[in-house]
This record gives C-alpha cells, structure tokens and sequence, in this order.
C-alpha cells in the first residue's frame, strides 16, 4: 500500500481519511471504534455546552445520490468529551475535537476547556445548518471575526474552522480576508448544503421529520460544490494554508479530486455511515490504486496541482 500519511499545521496524520464531525463519532463506543480503524485521526462530533438528544427522528436518510440529516446536534456535552480525550489519545492518531455552540458566548468556553484537555487540533464548527431558528454563522463574516478572535486566545493546539459551502466568488474573498485575519491554521471544507429537501413521491412525504423535511445535504451529490470550496481557498491562501475536504467522496478517486483542488486530508461521512468503518481500507486501497497508475509516490505529489484550461 501507498503511503499516504499527512501532515496539517505541524502534525502527523497515518492516512489522509478520517471522519467527518457527525459521522459515528457521538458515544465513547463509536469514538473508540475509530481509534480501533483504519481511520487516520479520531474527530469528535460537534460538541456543545449541555449535552443534546438532538432533533426527533427520523432525522438521516440515505438516498441514491447521498444523503439528507437534520440531527441538530446531539452529543454528550463538552465535559464528557474533555474526560474522552486524553483516552483517545492512546490509539496512536490525532485527535481532533469539534467545538460548536448554541450561542456566540459558548465558544471561548467550551474551546479553552476543551483545549486544557489536550486534542492534537480543534476544529471550530461555524456552520451547523440543522439547529432550528440558529442560523449559521459562517455565512455572516463579522460575526465569525467576532467569534474567532475570541477563541484563538484560548487556543494552544492548531486550531481550524469548519466551513458552511459558498455559491459566490465573493463570500470566498470576504470570508478568506477574514480567516486570514483570526490566525488559522486549516480549514474544513465542507459542512453539509444546507436546507435541501428530499421527497418520497410515493408517500408523498417529506423522509425526515424535523423542520418540515429540510436538512444538510451529504454524500456524491455535493462534490462538485466541496470541490468548488476547496479550489477556492487553496487558491485564496496560495495553497499555504492546509485544507481538509469533505464531500462527495464515495471512492478513492474522488479523494484523488479533492487533494488535486488542494486539499491535504479528506474527511468522510454519509459513506462512513452507509458503509461503516472498513471503508476506510476500501477507500485507501482505491486511492493508492490511482496515484499508482498516475506515476505519484505520495498525495503531496499531486496536491493543488489541477490544470486550468
């Protein structure tokens, strides 16, 4: 097998997949069957102050070309995962905690508590798009400088942000000039589209049941737009500020994909939770196969290196 080991902001990775936040990384048991995988990091769900049952279900759906969740959130609170992190540590790979909130104040509060408990890298998520009447605020740039500048201070490991995708050139140029202003250190990309809607037309139903059927959209339906987000702030960033991508990776080539627009590492869900965690093999036997046949040693080799017509 190819190695395909990485480095973001200054730390080692096995392998260039890992999960996505969200995705079979709630409880202690699913935590630690990641650290027991193939998986190259262990990334918590998005934690937030009080722990969180969640939206009612059904709340995830699979479909053809992905898949639709409005999970709102559940996860056990930000202390449980405190007391989580210096276990997980013991599998060897880096652990990333993904730090959410309810309210702009729960931030700096659950990062510095989080960050005393000693994760390899924090990963800010500004972009739940499933929690009833909370807007995202990766789509309003003040209030993510307002909020990242608070945080950084209480930030001693790399810290990263999770990103909701952007539609327009501009919300690339506005949202780069912020993240380069807040120190940084890698950038996830991307959360689920948000509010999408899938019908049943033989039911004639909506397929999840909280906010009327609208949730965040998963899975190979969104790659061209994870694809389109990760070009563009690798391009923004002059391919110096490391990138994870999410999105649409269902085989190694489109992780192939995701590393020539730029991105270091890869991070997976709706296939992790259709599949399960020996995906994570199938997926880094299909990738090396592909850098094999293309003549790369490494994804290094070949990141950001996609040609413009």
């Amino acid at each position: 097998m190819m190695n395909l080991s990485t480095t973001i902001a200054g730390v080692t990775f096995p392998s260039c997949f890992m999960n996505a936040a969200g995705a079979l990384c709630v409880t202690q048991d699913e935590l630690e069957s990641l650290g027991r995988s193939g998986a190259g990091a262990i990334v918590t769900k998005s934690m937030t102050i009080e722990a969180r049952q969640g939206n009612p279900e059904p709340r995830y759906y699979g479909f053809l070309g992905g898949s639709i969740n409005s999970m709102g959130l559940p996860n056990l609170g930000y202390k449980a995962y405190a007391e989580l992190i210096p276990h997980l540590k013991r599998f060897g790979k880096p652990v990333i905690a993904s730090v959410a909130g309810l309210v702009e104040d729960d931030f700096p509060t659950i990062a510095e508590f989080i960050n005393a408990a000693g994760p390899d890298l924090i990963e800010v998520n500004l972009s739940c798009p499933n929690i009833p009447g909370k807007p995202q605020i990766g789509y309003d740039p003040e209030a993510s400088e307002r909020l990242l500048k608070r945080v950084r201070p209480k930030v001693t490991v790399p810290m990263g942000v999770k990103l909701p995708p952007y539609f327009d050139p501009a919300h690339h140029q506005v949202m780069g000039a912020v993240l380069g202003r807040c120190g940084v250190d890698f950038l996830s990309l991307i959360n689920s589209v948000g509010n999408g809607l899938v019908v049943d037309p033989e039911r004639e139903t909506v397929v999840i049941k909280p906010k009327g059927g609208f949730g965040g959209l998963g899975g190979r339906i969104i790659k061209p737009v994870a694809l389109a987000n990760v070009r563009a702030f690798y391009k923004f960033f002059e391919g110096k500020m490391p990138i994870i991508g999410t999105g649409g990776i269902v085989e190694g080539i489109d992780a192939f994909e995701h590393v020539l627009c730029g991105a270091s590492a890869v991070q997976i869900g709706t296939v992790l939770v259709e599949e399960g965690l020996d995906v994570f093999g199938r997926l880094e036997a299909e990738l090396s196969a592909v850098l094999m046949r293309k003549g790369y040693q490494s994804i290094q080799e070949c990141r950001g290196r996609l040609n413009e017509l």
